[in-house]
């Protein structure tokens, strides 16, 4: 199979990709969108979440030692 080939076959694929499209077979990507609110908790202050992360940054790269 010689690059041209490639080329037609490639071409064919997207006429049909849009073919598809034109008969109502596409993904709404808004289907499933909701409205609504999330919370948490952490249970730890910004400041305990902080030190936590250093912590791990440190350890990270003492491993990469």
């Amino acid at each position: 199979m010689g690059f041209g080939s490639y080329d037609e076959s490639e071409q064919e694929r997207q006429q049909n990709d849009g073919a598809d499209a034109a008969d109502g077979s596409t993904v709404d990507a808004h289907e499933n969108d909701h409205e609504g609110e999330a919370s948490f908790e952490a249970g730890a202050s910004t400041d305990d979440l902080v030190s936590q992360l250093q912590t791990m940054k440190d350890d990270d790269e003492d491993d990469e030692e």
